[in-house]
């Protein structure tokens, strides 16, 4: 990896990502998966410092299963515990990586549904208690929501938490957004004009 990524920065490459996924279900994760995926993760990081790239640093709990929302908050939080613990162990600077997280989110199948406002507490807290404060962004995952959702979960974080929170909230690709988007205007030139109304809509609600 560390030959790969130097002649990636040498391509003119600044930012690279690692992706480790968890899943929650009976039994699982396990405390060697959780550490495994951590240990990978921070030398991944380690590396790209070394070669001149920031990295993307993205721990994802998925959404699959059952799991209500306390638990996913439970394995979230204990994920992002074991990844600083080997960020610290292998010397990443943490201000110079971005972590893409989930969001803290009931299971798909999960009979009960939290609404916009108890997902952006549960969210928060959830960073607040196990991400350090030099971290200076935390670009989310929005990939597996609606677009309508995904939004209204960063924008309740970035309203109920502006005075609270250490980082920027953001989205990472920004699916939620760019997606209706590019749904309308379907490559042709007759529709940029919606699409682009569309995404300044988008925007400002999240902004």
């Amino acid at each position: 990896m560390r030959d790969r990524l130097k002649e990636y920065f040498q391509m003119g490459a600044r930012f690279a990502k690692w992706r480790a996924v968890i899943t929650i279900a009976d039994g699982i994760p396990s405390l060697g998966c959780i550490e495994a995926n951590a240990q990978a993760l921070a030398r991944y990081a380690a590396l790209c410092q070394e070669a001149g790239l920031v990295p993307i640093v993205e721990p994802e709990v998925l959404m699959d299963g059952a799991h209500t929302l306390s638990r996913c908050d439970e394995v979230t939080e204990e994920v992002l515990r074991s990844v600083f613990n080997q960020l610290y162990t292998q010397q990443v600077i943490l201000e110079g990586m971005i972590l893409k997280p989930n969001m803290v989110l009931p299971g798909l199948t999960c009979s009960q549904q939290e609404s916009v406002d108890e997902v952006a507490d549960a969210t928060v807290n959830c960073l607040l208690r196990a991400v350090p404060a030099a971290v200076l962004g935390i670009a989310f995952l929005s990939g597996g929501q609606s677009g309508e959702l995904a939004s209204a979960r960063l924008n309740a974080m970035n309203f109920r938490f502006k005075l609270r929170s250490p980082w920027a909230l953001a989205f990472s690709f920004a699916r939620a957004i760019q997606q209706p988007a590019l749904e309308i205007w379907q490559g042709k030139e007759a529709n940029v004009s919606e699409a682009q109304r569309l995404c300044c809509i988008e925007l400002s609600a999240i902004g």
